[in-house]
């Protein structure tokens, strides 16, 4: 008896069970008639496929990464019974499916997440919140924000609207987010025929007096970089190859990772009148993957030290682990529809499923990685179970082995939270 006993308290605890699948858990964060009250404001027909029932239909597709109309479908006719308690749900047919994708305004989608970004904010407001460290990052007191775009490879049927080589289809996502939270401020989904610069003034439109924006060398725009200056934003960028300037004055350094420190003037005809001040310049030794990489970075801030410039920079990589997390968590690489409509519902729809797994992320203090607490979330998705349970008690495993951050890497105390988070 006492062996069994001892047996019995070592097993895993279980999960509360429920009277709700998992998956009715994750909607009941989406307030309750907000899809067919944005639909209806859009003037959507939804009489004989209700908004819900189509957001309902995308999220299970994200979570369950289905590649296809017939796998959502069929699971959806499969769980029918579970569905139609989730909001009144029902159960979609193909064709009416995808003429949803395919005729309804993906405004929508966009309207409804920003609306549940607003509505998480409201009922959680630490979720939001930029998370407070010692070190450099609290010091600094700014907000910053990174801005890149991602590139989402589409089939040939997608080439007649999102042509993007002579023989290839792809949609592009801009993005802006904050790196201090880690949530996208501003989102665009289109095709990939346009530059990312193109997008940079819709970016950073919302950006204030004091924040700070990170972006690679293609939103090197001189124009768009001097307009940010005069805003009271300030930048760090990767220096353009191409870019021609003068040397007014060497500052003086101390660090041997850093090779240079200057106040420089753009003196191409053309380049000075678009940025007449003068911007500061400098070139690092940054570790990138364990190799050391010689860097040259553009700022208009000369009060900060030269290796603040540089892990600053670091700091921008964390919208690459965010592109990560969608891409290798979501279904954003078999679409279920090929025109522009049903290619930005998904689109949209990978964001909201990305929100409100993050959410259960924050609520339920899951420690390990994302992709894990998306794999868990999947295979409870019809279970009866207690889902924030669930992810207590089995959030609680051991992660695998990483290797520790070494004194001599160009990092500053507590920001190694932005410059070395794993992925997957």
């Amino acid at each position: 008896m006492k062996k069994k006993t001892k047996a019995r308290d070592r097993a895993t605890p279980r999960p509360a069970k429920t009277a709700y699948t998992a998956l009715r858990q994750i909607v009941q964060w989406i307030p309750e008639g907000l899809p067919d009250r944005i639909a209806r404001e859009a003037k959507a027909d939804i009489r004989a496929f209700t908004c819900t029932s189509h957001v309902l239909a995308l999220l299970y597709g994200q979570i369950t990464r289905s590649g296809s109309l017939n796998e959502i479908c069929d699971a959806a006719r499969l769980h029918e019974p579970e569905l139609n308690r989730i909001r009144g749900a029902t159960a979609p047919k193909r064709n009416t499916f995808s003429n949803a994708n395919r005729r309804r305004d993906p405004e929508i989608a966009e309207k409804l997440y920003w609306a549940v970004y607003a509505h998480l904010r409201t009922i959680c407001p630490s979720f939001t919140q930029y998370a407070k460290h010692s070190g450099f990052i609290f010091r600094l007191k700014r907000d910053i924000f990174a801005i890149d775009s991602t590139t989402l490879k589409l089939s040939l049927d997608s080439i007649d609207w999102a042509r993007h080589r002579r023989k290839k289809a792809a949609a592009k996502t801009h993005m802006s987010l904050n790196v201090g939270n880690r949530l996208p401020t501003f989102a665009v989904a289109e095709d990939a025929a346009h530059h990312d610069s193109t997008r940079a003034d819709a970016l950073c439109a919302g950006l204030k007096d004091g924040d700070v924006l990170l972006a690679d060398r293609a939103y090197v725009d001189l124009a768009f970089l001097f307009g940010l200056a005069r805003r009271g934003v300030f930048f760090v960028l990767r220096e353009k190859k191409s870019m021609v300037f003068e040397v007014l004055e060497e500052r003086p350094h101390k660090d041997p990772r850093i090779l240079s420190d200057q106040t420089v003037r753009m003196s191409r005809k053309g380049s000075d009148e678009k940025y007449p001040e003068a911007l500061r310049r400098v070139t690092a030794i940054v570790e990138v993957d364990g190799k050391d990489m010689e860097m040259t970075f553009i700022t208009n801030n000369f009060a900060w030290s030269p290796r603040t410039v540089a892990e600053l920079y670091r700091a921008r990589w964390a919208i690459e682990t965010f592109f990560k997390e969608l891409k290798q968590t979501l279904q954003l690489a078999d679409f279920v529809g090929y025109n522009e409509k049903a290619v930005k519902w998904q689109v949209w729809t990978g964001l909201l499923t990305h929100l409100l797994l993050r959410f259960l992320k924050h609520v339920s203090k899951w420690g390990l990685s994302f992709s894990r607490l998306a794999g868990t979330v999947r295979s409870a998705v019809w279970m009866r179970i207690d889902l924030l349970d669930a992810l207590r008690k089995y959030g609680t495993a051991g992660g695998p082995f990483r290797p520790v951050t070494v004194a001599e890497h160009l990092y500053f105390k507590g920001f190694e939270r932005f410059s070395n988070v794993p992925v997957g």
